[in-house]
C-alpha cells in the first residue's frame, strides 16, 4: 500500500502531507519499510513494462 492514500488518524490529513508529527513518522517508517512504498501505482506500472520491453528486446537478439 502506499502511503499516499493513509489518512492520519490523529490530524485527520493525508500522511503524506505530514501536517503533525504522527504523520512524519509514519511516513518515514513506511519510506524505510519498502523502496517502491513512495511510488504510485501507475508509476509501478510504468516501470514494469519498461522491464518486461527489456526483456523482450534482450530475448528477440539472442535468438
Amino acid at each position: 500500500m502506499t502511503y499516499d492514500r493513509l489518512v492520519c488518524a490523529n490530524c485527520a490529513a493525508p500522511v503524506s502531507q505530514g501536517r503533525c508529527p504522527v504523520c512524519r513518522a509514519n511516513r518515514e517508517r513506511l519510506q524505510q519499510e519498502r523502496p517502491f512504498a513512495g511510488l504510485n501505482p501507475m508509476a509501478l506500472i510504468a516501470l514494469m513494462v519498461v522491464l518486461v520491453a527489456a526483456l523482450a528486446l534482450l530475448a528477440h537478439q539472442t535468438a
